[in-house]
């Protein structure tokens, strides 16, 4: 369904070292910054990218959004979790643990990036 996200951030470095840390726990590599300045995380599923606003103005977080980040295991979203507060995120919302929802009963930790983005990591377990 998604080709890409890209969320903005006002210090390219924090958050680069932020993104390394919490997507290298989810087994990923270090994000590439191309000629514009701009990070990504490419994998064959999609991409992911953070940049500083092209329209010059500061990056803000969006109210109500999130971007969630897939975990293969209750451990795996820990260890996400715990890099993110090692690496300038702050925890928000509940502590890491399984919620029983609709879907089925699923582990989640969530973070605040650097920016104030709001991303977590997300393990189905039923």
């Amino acid at each position: 369904m998604f080709s890409h996200i890209m969320v903005g951030t006002n210090d390219m470095d924090a958050s680069k070292k932020f993104y390394d840390a919490i997507l290298g726990a989810l087994g990923f590599e270090p994000g590439v910054i191309d000629p514009k300045g701009r990070c990504f995380y490419a994998t064959p599923g999609g991409i992911f990218s953070i940049s500083i606003p092209i329209d010059g103005e500061p990056a803000c977080r969006g109210n109500g959004s999130t971007v969630g980040f897939a975990a293969n295991s209750p451990a795996e979203a820990e260890a996400w979790h715990a890099a993110g507060i090692a690496n300038g995120g702050t925890t928000c919302e509940d502590p890491p643990g399984e919620r029983v929802s609709a879907a089925g009963t699923i582990y989640l930790a969530y973070l605040r990036d650097p920016d104030g983005n709001k991303v977590c990591a997300l393990h189905r377990i039923g």
